[in-house]
């Protein structure tokens, strides 16, 4: 996006604040829903900064403005708002100031800071509040505006579908007894539900408001003998009606949620709310009326823990979309510098396998196809409008994945086209060693991802090395992409989660080279038991992603013999599970791409 016109709509946004006596104003990436991807209607920050990545929050004042945003779109973001008068501050380096730190820095006695209550979270604006008041500033929270500066599109909205307990692995009545029972061990009368992912879990519903993300947009409260579902009326049907009738839900309208909130005496006593989750506006108000309980969604963790029918589903999925995936690596190194390919071309052309799954339903997120030096952005997204040829030389890294009627998957592999410097093997032999030493770890019960992170990290560390993201999340069932509480990282975070049998989360060490090139390669793990012995519950990692791994980018001289045998060991075992569904040729061309 032109760096002009991003100055244009920075100057509308001034003026507008400059009416609304407004000194600071923050701009993040969310909907009502702290959803992590949003639909078109709630891109302002977009908007304003021509930053297109999915995590970034924005803070814009009379004479200067700044882009917060994390590791993964470094690179990204410094192309992206080039010219458009934003710094940007990259979160979690030396030297770089928290938002809070910031406006503590840069605001006054008597100044004001705005921001629109529905997208910030409650532990988000509290912080803001905590601030402003050790600082001596106000803060306004009802005010939007963008309204009369981004023209939205039409508010997101589409029809409820149904999953059977067959599908779900649980029915709803189950379901929102478990939620109950941890209501009442909390003190909670009842449960006021805002995540779009948690929701969808409950019901056993599924829409298509998020691309992507298979929610609808809606709220759920939940009391110990009741439960209402708070939708679109457009997104009600008779199925949903009758599933919910035999669950004993009530739905009522997504609309009236701001009414019934503030008309509510909330008789049943105390409300479970998610900090981290609920909007700052919806807090103020139930806060106004109740005593409340700031507890995780107990939804996010029984969520978490995958049921026995979603991971046979997972399993059966994760072969045919490993499947698939082989397939295109082989058309690819194959027919690299022979025909015409583009980042783009590839991207649509692995999709295209993908539908040919019969259990096919969207994708799971922008597929980044990435070629050489545009690796080194996490995110990147190809495209059509900038079309980069694809060649017989350096490094294509495809990070993909498909929600499918049996599970939401997650790959990414870099593939190998020409001759890589001594560097670049470097880099990608230490990717692999870092993926599959977490793959093969086995660790005591009560463990969180940052116990397990180091086994990643290690070997680069070792070195000097870093990447500047975590090394895995939780992924989500026929649901969103990421999911928590579980996550490998090595920083601490409140409310770290114990990695339960049954959590699925993936597992992604990577090499990136600004303006040189990237290496990730990823694998999708469930959590499961291993050996009890006298020391305790020993748990381990079961494999889904049968996927191989380029060995012409593997120097074995720099592999250990233990790497060296758990890489043989890997590869060998994606052959023989694969070479049973394909023809002679595949398997033989699988046999020497593996390097075995």
């Amino acid at each position: 996006m032109e760096a002009q016109i991003i100055r244009e709509r920075l100057s509308e946004l001034r003026n507008a604040m400059k009416d609304a006596g407004i000194d600071a104003y923050y701009i993040n990436t969310a909907d009502f829903h702290n959803s992590e991807y949003v639909n078109d209607y709630f891109k302002v920050r977009e908007f304003f900064s021509g930053f297109t990545g999915s995590n970034g929050s924005l803070v814009v004042m009379a004479e200067e403005a700044g882009l917060w945003t994390d590791g993964r779109y470094f690179v990204q973001a410094e192309a992206e708002i080039e010219g458009t008068g934003i710094t940007l501050y990259r979160m979690g380096e030396e030297g770089v100031p928290e938002i809070k730190d910031f406006i503590a820095s840069k605001l006054k006695e008597g100044d004001v800071f705005g921001f629109d209550g529905r997208v910030v979270t409650a532990a988000k604006g509290k912080e803001f509040k905590a601030v402003a008041k050790r600082c001596g500033f106000s803060i306004a929270c009802k005010k939007d505006l963008s309204k009369k500066i981004f023209k939205r599109p039409d508010f997101p909205v589409s029809k409820a579908e149904v999953f059977a307990t067959e599908l779900a692995g649980e029915s709803v009545r189950s379901k929102l007894e478990r939620v109950r029972k941890i209501l009442e061990k909390n003190g909670a009368g009842s449960l006021f539900l805002t995540s779009l992912d948690d929701i969808m879990w409950l019901f056993n519903i599924r829409g298509n408001d998020v691309t992507y993300n298979p929610v609808l947009m809606s709220y759920a409260y939940v009391t110990l003998e009741s439960a209402i579902l708070f939708v679109q009326k457009e997104s009600v049907t008779e199925e949903l009606r009758e599933a919910m009738d035999k669950a004993g839900v009530t739905i009522s309208d997504y609309g009236y949620v701001k009414k019934f909130l503030k008309d509510q005496f909330f008789d049943e006593g105390a409300v479970m709310l998610d900090m981290s989750q609920v909007n700052y506006a919806y807090f103020k108000q139930i806060k106004k009326r109740a005593a409340i309980v700031d507890h995780r969604n107990p939804t996010t963790d029984l969520k978490a823990v995958k049921n026995p029918v979603e991971i046979a589903n997972m399993k059966k999925i994760y072969l045919k979309d490993s499947i698939a995936l082989t397939r295109f690596i082989r058309e690819v190194v194959t027919n690299v510098g022979k025909e015409k390919m583009t980042e783009m071309s590839l991207s649509d052309r692995l999709e295209e396998y993908r539908r040919e799954i019969p259990e096919f339903r969207d994708l799971s997120f922008n597929t980044i196809s990435a070629y050489g030096a545009n690796a080194a952005m996490m995110h990147y997204a190809p495209s059509d409008a900038r079309p980069v040829e694809v060649k017989a030389e350096h490094m294509l890294l495809v990070d993909s994945g498909a929600q499918y009627y049996g599970g939401t998957t997650d790959v990414t592999r870099t593939i190998v086209l020409g001759e890589l410097t001594d560097e670049e093997k470097r880099g990608f032999t230490l990717t692999a060693c870092s993926m599959l030493k977490l793959l093969n770890a086995k660790f005591l019960y009560g463990c969180t991802g940052r116990n397990l992170d180091i086994l990643a990290r290690e070997r680069m560390w070792n070195e000097g090395m870093d990447y500047k993201c975590g090394t895995g999340h939780g992924i989500g069932y026929i649901l969103n992409v990421h999911e928590g509480p579980q996550n490998i990282r090595w920083k601490a975070v409140e409310n770290e989660a114990v990695l339960e049998e049954g959590m699925a989360i993936s597992n992604e060490p990577g090499v990136y080279k600004a303006g040189k090139f990237g290496i990730r390669t990823e694998n999708i793990v469930v959590v499961k038991k291993g050996v009890h012995t006298d020391d305790g519950q020993f748990m381990e990692f079961d494999n889904l992603t049968i996927v191989p791994i380029d060995d012409r980018g593997i120097d074995r001289s720099i592999m250990s013999e233990k790497e060296l045998a758990r890489y043989i060991a890997y590869q060998t075992a994606v052959y023989n599970e694969l070479k049973q569904y394909l023809s002679e040729d595949e398997a033989a061309w699988l046999k020497e791409y593996s390097g075995i």
